[in-house]
């Protein structure tokens, strides 16, 4: 237990929870750390084969980052740095060597979409939703490399469309464009999980290191630079506006600027 992130290693599989159900899982400044540290366990350990990612109490995997840690941020300064520390986790959960599965029951918006987008599989209930609604909430925007793996996995005009219109997809829409890899009923997700976490264990693991890694490089291949969006969107008068209204329970007043 690290935080609200319980970990658990069992034979071939390992797992991490978040478990902050009461807000929805969104993650603390501890859970990304202890997430971390779990890509390390799981990097070292040769008896493990697969990594299962997923949220506790049937409401979300995780609803992005506790908006209550952005009080603090004055300049783009600090964006840079927050969006640094985020690219490292989720860098990280993507180069766990082994397979990884995301279990989306409920919510999986902002950070916890990008969470699971690093995932190799994204085994959805029916009541799984997708968003990334921060032109609606606090009005940042996703480093260069997160914005990479949304386009990869749905294209350029479903990831503009989501972020646009600052909604959420189900799970049926989600597998038609590509994010869900597969939509079970409540009942038969983790039954479906565990036979996945056997397959996967029991096939070539250096085939599938190989192709999570021919795939990564393809995608990030000549990456461009978005240092310059990430500070005219955090060091904005528009971002403080929309932390204290996101904490303040009201709607933000936008000014562009």
């Amino acid at each position: 237990m690290t935080g609200q992130l319980r970990t658990e290693f069992t034979g071939t599989v390992a797992t991490a929870t978040f478990d902050r159900p009461a807000a929805r899982n969104a993650m603390t400044w501890e859970m990304y750390d202890g997430l971390a540290e779990f890509c390390e366990r799981v990097a070292a350990d040769p008896r493990v084969r697969v990594a299962v990612l997923r949220g506790a109490g049937g409401k979300a995997f995780v609803a992005g980052t506790d908006i209550a840690q952005f009080r603090d941020f004055r300049t783009g300064a600090d964006g840079h740095e927050y969006e640094r520390r985020i690219d490292a986790v989720v860098d990280a959960v993507e180069r766990i060597p082994v397979p990884t599965i995301a279990v989306i029951d409920g919510y999986a918006t902002g950070g916890g979409l990008t969470l699971a987008a690093s995932c190799d599989l994204r085994i959805c209930s029916q009541r799984a939703k997708f968003g990334l609604p921060i032109a609606r909430t606090v009005g940042n925007c996703l480093s260069m490399r997160n914005y990479a793996r949304l386009v990869s996995l749905i294209g350029a005009g479903r990831a503009m469309h989501l972020i646009c219109t600052a909604g959420f997809i189900g799970a049926e829409q989600a597998e038609r464009a590509g994010l869900a890899s597969e939509v079970l009923a409540e009942s038969e997700l983790d039954g479906r999980v565990a036979e996945l976490c056997a397959q996967l264990a029991d096939q070539a693991p250096l085939t599938m290191r190989a192709s999570k890694e021919a795939i990564r490089r393809l995608r990030e291949h000549a990456l461009p630079s978005g240092d310059d969006l990430v500070e005219s969107c955090y060091g904005s008068e528009d971002f403080r506006e929309g932390v204290r209204a996101f904490t303040e329970k009201r709607r933000p007043q936008w000014r562009g600027r």
